[in-house]
């Protein structure tokens, strides 16, 4: 994968770290601090279990309803 696709793929699970921060925060100041922190925060999400169940797929479906 060139560059470019590198920052896409970075780009795009940024996102996703700030959609699965507002699910379950709702906090502007939080969302802030995780855009920062996103790589942390996503693998947090991760070990946590948060996003097991299938949360992982359900959280980015509940935006586009």
């Amino acid at each position: 994968m060139n560059n470019r696709g590198k920052g896409i793929l970075y780009m795009v699970l940024g996102i996703y770290a700030l959609m699965v921060s507002w699910y379950y925060n709702h906090s502007i100041v939080l969302l802030i601090i995780h855009y920062i922190f996103w790589p942390i925060y996503l693998i947090y999400e991760l070990l946590s279990g948060r996003l097991s169940n299938d949360m992982w797929r359900k959280i980015p479906e509940s935006y586009f309803r």
